[in-house]
């Protein structure tokens, strides 16, 4: 019989409780405050590999199904699968099988790979907040005028009139 034996309030929060608790699958919300469901998951397949990890999400886009898999992420499954639905990925995953939400399988295949650098993916991260350039390129160590550069690259490579709205494209299409 399957139980639950804890609730995370963060994903920051979320490994202690996996370490103190020993659960056999970490149900994860892709975007819990703090650190994501894919860092989190990250982390327990490293420190805990005998715990499972099912990511839940809203907003999934290519580049988080393609990361969530890379993190040792078992399952992931819109927040829309019921419960009784839920409950039989929980087990599949626990017996050491995989589930991919076809929808999103689908769309991760088709959203295909990022154009973006992975210094351009980063500069775009960084002012996805809306963070100034001064502020960037403080954070990244980097000047600003090669911040503006690495920003204007990644805008014309997805076709985006500026950053934020680059940001916005390449976060919606998991790129981000």
């Amino acid at each position: 019989m399957s139980s639950i034996v804890t609730e995370a309030g963060s994903g920051d929060e979320a490994p202690a409780m996996v370490r103190a608790h020993r659960p056999d699958v970490a149900v994860l919300d892709m975007r819990m405050p703090g650190r994501d469901g894919v860092s989190v998951a990250a982390r327990l397949s490293d420190e805990l590999p005998e715990c499972a990890s099912l990511i839940v999400t809203s907003h999934a886009g290519a580049g988080a199904l393609k990361q969530a898999l890379a993190a040792g992420v078992r399952g992931f499954v819109p927040k829309t699968v019921s419960a009784r639905r839920l409950a039989e990925i929980i087990r599949t995953v626990h017996t050491d099988g995989r589930y991919v939400d076809h929808e999103l399988a689908a769309d991760a295949i088709a959203a295909g790979e990022s154009p973006l650098t992975p210094r351009e993916a980063e500069m775009l991260s960084l002012a996805a907040d809306g963070a100034p350039v001064a502020e960037i390129a403080s954070r990244a160590a980097l000047s600003p005028g090669t911040v503006r550069d690495y920003l204007s690259a990644a805008a014309a490579e997805l076709g985006a009139e500026n950053r934020h709205v680059a940001a916005r494209i390449a976060r919606e299409r998991g790129w981000l």
